[in-house]
């Protein structure tokens, strides 16, 4: 078998004082009927980037509602995890695509997979382009199959995607974050729904100022000076060199600025660390950017500390699947400003619940606009975490998927 993930238990009752009562009923009746359906999540990765986070609660609520859900990791060698992120990168637009034997190695890594995936699932819900070609080993082995894309396909490699279609038509579902993401060739139903967080969670549930204030020292952040913050892999799409060069226009006219770039580094990201080193040689020995991942003990209480703490955040992607981090930023009800990609103009009305920018220069401006006026900047956030609150918690994903298996049950 493949590796199962343990994912705990969570109550759906524990988010309605949250979410409210009205969207707790709709989940309760739409699960009704759907009781012990057989689920099972196929991902590369348990840690590291915004499919596994989702799924830590997303499996267990679904377990709360009444389904037997289970999620599984995909085994795979430097060699195939190479040949991935070189697909990932060129399906977001990057003109090299994967060599025939990178092709090939995908192929056998899946197929390999396949004969360890356990039998007789009602749904097996495959998780982005790594695993995508499983069901062509064993469509057998679910009664129904249902991928979903958690990245940007608005612009891919024309031949990369023409050589994962022929996997992707085999599934008589989909998902993806937004409707210009969905490529000409899918079959099936094409369903667009966008990910959630989770506000309960370590990294979004509620931290006082003294704990955030706490964290913070222990990372050898000044806490009586401003701070930015970006949160997210060490990734050349997250731009985090830009938010370095946009961070030292800021700190020309605030020069007590501090800059905090906070990531997780992936097991199924080979690039991270290269691309990790890029960035502190980027920043050329400044004391106040602070570089951290998860390998200096930042979990998910840390990042909370730092985003709570920051008087501005920043998610400066040039590319975006969606840019979860930004929900999870301003759920905290700190100033966001991001990048207009992907799905992050979704997750932000710009000019009231945050900013959009599209240079260095732009996102410098909005920052240090948000440094000169504290008070904007608190209605900012506090206009962000309602909008995240109204359209991107986890009880509106759990409704969405019961709706789809609902509608596959028919």
């Amino acid at each position: 078998m493949l590796q199962p993930v343990s994912v705990g238990h969570k109550n759906l009752s524990d988010y309605t004082h949250i979410v409210g009562w009205p969207l707790i009923d709709e989940i309760r009746e739409l699960s009704a009927p759907l009781a012990g359906l057989r689920v099972l999540h196929l991902s590369a990765t348990a840690f590291g980037g915004g499919v596994s986070e989702i799924l830590y609660t997303l499996a267990p609520l679904m377990r709360d509602v009444g389904l037997e859900c289970d999620w599984q990791v995909i085994y795979g060698r430097e060699e195939f995890f190479n040949a991935t992120k070189l697909m990932h990168n060129a399906l977001q637009g990057s003109p090299q695509d994967l060599t025939d034997e990178q092709w090939a190695t995908w192929l056998q890594y899946n197929e390999m997979n396949a004969r360890e995936l356990s039998e007789d699932w009602d749904v097996i819900i495959v998780h982005d382009p790594q695993p995508a070609a499983v069901i062509s080993f064993v469509p057998e082995k679910a009664r129904s199959w249902v991928w979903q894309c958690h990245i940007d396909l608005s612009t891919p490699n024309q031949a990369t995607l023409a050589h994962l279609l022929p996997h992707l038509e085999h599934y008589p579902t989909s998902l993806f974050h937004l409707e210009g993401y969905v490529p000409d060739g899918m079959n099936g139903r094409v369903h667009v729904v966008p990910p959630a967080i989770d506000p309960l969670a370590p990294k979004n549930m509620a931290l006082s100022p003294d704990d955030a204030v706490y964290v913070c020292n222990q990372f050898g952040l000044d806490v009586d000076r401003p701070l930015v913050c970006q949160v997210s892999r060490f990734d050349p799409w997250k731009d985090p060199l830009g938010v370095i060069d946009a961070y030292r226009l800021v700190k020309g006219e605030f020069p007590e600025v501090q800059l905090a770039l906070v990531g997780a580094m992936a097991a199924d990201d080979p690039e991270g660390w290269d691309f990790f080193n890029a960035t502190i040689a980027h920043a050329e020995g400044d004391p106040d950017i602070h570089i951290l991942n998860n390998f200096n003990n930042v979990g998910s209480v840390e990042v909370n500390a730092f985003q709570s703490h920051s008087d501005v955040l920043v998610q400066k992607s040039t590319r975006e699947g969606f840019g979860l981090t930004v929900s999870e930023a301003i759920w905290k009800a700190r100033p966001m400003v991001a990048g207009n990609v992907g799905g992050i103009p979704l997750q932000i009305k710009d000019g009231e619940s945050g900013y959009l920018v599209e240079t260095v220069e732009e996102c410098a401006e909005r920052i240090g606009g948000i440094l000169r006026d504290p008070g904007l900047g608190i209605d900012l956030g506090k206009r962000g975490k309602e909008h995240v609150r109204a359209h991107f918690l986890m009880p509106r994903l759990v409704r969405d998927w019961l709706r789809i298996f609902g509608q596959e049950s028919t």
